[in-house]
């Protein structure tokens, strides 16, 4: 990864190369470190929540908090590295996520009667530690990568991460499937989440033998936090940029009804063994990781806008292929199914608002706005799906042919795949091709896995990186999102 540079280069560019290949070489192993704590963390809540006995209500908050205090810490985030040095914030917020995830482990080992109140406390703190590091591991990640190097390193260190977590993930329920057998499903969590601290502090470890090139803010770049605030209240008055963010938190936000509830479905009402449970969230996983690069290509020989009218129009009737049938196999058909779909939707939602910023506008700020309307609607949604699915089964007995459904959850289903149509209608007639502007190509966009959701397979945290200007310094834009 080391550029090869004459006797007679510039020292500066001769110094950058002293610490470009240790750097280089830790930030690749600090992929898996860390894809042994999503892996083993993010892809598992859920289930310990229900191991845990938690009520509809406590899925919904499960999900709703935690994703709302998440979006706030981003934004937080983003201010206070205009004042403090990225890496020092890094490395100490990823210090005490570790403890949070141990302290998960102790949870299990417990199991307190107020333990899903505790899960979700300690959800909060993992999601707001998981986003408040983002904006300045994708700046700093963005000043080290030498501009023709990037395709190259940023594909192998997302292989990296999709091999860790998958082998994590299938080995984390294969783990608790044998705890299951013997009867200590408990231990079984315990020490997932104890791998998962450890994979944390591994991962801390090596973001410290990390350079930073830019160890000093630049004051030149600050702004205000409440200068920040109207900036992105300014960014609503574009009519196109603002039915986009509409319709992308209203299909989030209309998702998260039934999230949290897929996995409630295969562990409690189907009976799946953890290891099932496991390999119907990496069908979904693997397809929409192995899709992207398909719908790169055609969005950019056909558009952005159309992969978006075809996949809000394939989205709602996901939750309603559920119905059809309890096999494993066929459900793990489903989720392939989901995985592609969302992979499109993915991609062509990030370009689309690429492309329809006004020009030189302040990226961050529309995506900032976008994050934010984003996080609300699934808090919405997840509170919404919490008091459905606690009132579907007095619902199913109050409806004579409700009642020999399957399960009452799904009117929890029923419901999400309504809500989605109304989105759909309502967002197809206002989709307009935007003037397509020059964009960072598939390859140079890291894709890293941030969570797990059971329908929409997996989240991917954006990093695309483009060139600044006449000095071709490197720049980090998240869903375009400059540092």
């Amino acid at each position: 990864m080391t550029e090869q540079l004459p006797p007679y280069a510039p020292r500066e560019a001769r110094a950058r190369t002293v610490w470009l290949r240790p750097t280089l070489r830790s930030s690749q192993k600090e992929a898996v470190a860390s894809a042994t704590m999503t892996a083993t963390g993010d892809n598992f809540f859920n289930a310990f929540a229900i191991y845990l006995n938690a009520t509809a209500a406590q899925m919904g908050w499960l999900m709703a908090i935690p994703q709302l205090f998440g979006a706030l810490f981003q934004i937080l985030s983003a201010w206070l590295g205009n004042y403090l040095p990225r890496k020092p914030l890094v490395v100490t917020t990823a210090g005490f996520q570790a403890l949070v995830v141990f302290a998960l482990a102790v949870l299990a080992l417990t199991r307190s009667a107020s333990s899903v109140p505790w899960l979700i406390g300690l959800c909060v703190l993992y999601f707001s530690c998981l986003n408040f590091i983002q904006p300045q591991w994708r700046a700093w990640m963005g000043s080290i990568v030498p501009q023709r190097r990037r395709g190259a390193f940023f594909a192998s260190r997302t292989r990296l991460t999709m091999m860790a977590s998958l082998a994590i993930f299938v080995s984390g329920g294969a783990l608790l499937s044998l705890s299951e057998r013997l009867g200590v499903v408990w231990l079984g969590f315990a020490l997932l989440f104890a791998a998962a601290g450890a994979g944390r502090v591994i991962s801390a470890r090596l973001l410290t033998q990390m350079h930073d090139p830019d160890p000093v803010p630049h004051p030149s770049g600050r702004k205000g936090f409440w200068q920040s605030l109207l900036q992105m209240r300014a960014s609503l008055k574009d009519r196109t940029f603002r039915e986009y963010s509409f319709f992308v938190a209203g299909m989030q936000g209309v998702v998260a009804i039934s999230a949290p509830f897929f996995a409630v479905y295969m562990l409690r009402d189907l009976q799946f063994t953890y290891l099932e449970y496991s390999l119907n969230a990496i069908a979904s996983i693997l397809t929409q990781f192995l899709t992207l690069s398909f719908w790169g290509r055609f969005s950019d020989r056909f558009g952005n806008r159309l992969v978006m009218l075809f996949s809000s129009i394939v989205i709602p009737v996901v939750p309603l292929l559920w119905l059809f049938s309890p096999d494993h196999w066929y459900l793990i058909g489903v989720q392939m199914v989901s995985g592609f779909v969302w992979s499109g939707y993915s991609l062509s939602t990030a370009n689309y608002l690429y492309d329809i910023r006004p020009h030189k506008s302040d990226f961050a700020v529309y995506a900032a706005m976008q994050s934010a309307l984003s996080a609300v609607a699934v808090f919405g949604g997840a509170l919404l799906g919490g008091l459905i699915a606690t009132a579907a089964p007095h619902i199913a007995e109050a409806v004579p042919f409700l009642s020999d459904m399957r399960s009452p959850l799904f009117i929890v289903f029923v419901a999400s795949f309504l809500l989605r149509v109304a989105v759909s209608v309502w967002f197809i007639p206002r989709a307009a091709e935007p003037r397509v502007r020059r964009r960072p190509k598939v390859l140079q966009v890291i894709y890293r896995v941030t969570r797990f959701s059971a329908i929409s397979g997996i989240a991917l945290d954006w990093l695309s990186v483009t060139r600044r200007g006449a000095d071709k310094r490197s720049e980090a834009v998240d869903d375009g999102e400059e540092p």
